[in-house]
């Protein structure tokens, strides 16, 4: 791999990391002893989108992660997080098996990610991707949030149930 400041051909791996579904090489020059980093990622095979209106174009991550880039700008939100959410997205739709998916359901991945990674978001994929008729359609999105996730809170204050060997409710030990 040539250095991208001086181009010398040589460079050495400093360390190298599994990052979701890439592999991350840190790397420095021989010549000018530049750092850098280069990630390699399995090309998947074509996928083509179905759009809405019937249109059909090929699957691209790219664009996949500028829109979602797009809707975490300026939140607490990183890059490695925006790279999990397009790989679980991609896991999903090419783990379907099929050469054609709808364009709404890698949306839908999408939206489902983003809800619990970063509710702004979340509501601004949304209104792009479900393409709101009006202001109180929106709100209804918002509201649908907020039940989303005071259902959440609830059960994660709630003890697990202890089921027997015969699915039956066990007393919790005291």
């Amino acid at each position: 791999m040539p250095c991208p400041r001086c181009g010398h051909p040589e460079t050495r791996v400093l360390s190298l990391q599994l990052v979701q579904a890439s592999l991350r090489r840190q790397r420095e020059c021989v010549n000018c002893g530049y750092h850098f980093a280069t990630s390699e990622r399995i090309e998947r095979a074509g996928l083509v989108v179905i759009k809405r209106d019937g249109r059909r174009e090929e699957y691209s991550r790219e664009k996949l992660v500028r829109g979602v880039r797009l809707a975490c700008a300026k939140r607490p939100v990183s890059e490695d997080q925006i790279e999990a959410v397009v790989d679980a997205v991609e896991q999903e739709i090419f783990g379907l098996g099929q050469a054609e998916v709808p364009s709404r359901r890698i949306g839908e991945a999408v939206v489902r990610r983003l809800r619990e990674l970063d509710e702004v978001a979340y509501v601004r994929f949304a209104s792009v991707y479900r393409q709101f008729r009006d202001i109180d359609s929106l709100l209804d999105e918002i509201a649908e949030l907020k039940e989303w996730k005071r259902r959440v809170q609830e059960t994660q204050h709630q003890l697990p149930l202890a089921l027997g060997d015969d699915g039956l409710v066990v007393e919790p030990k005291l």
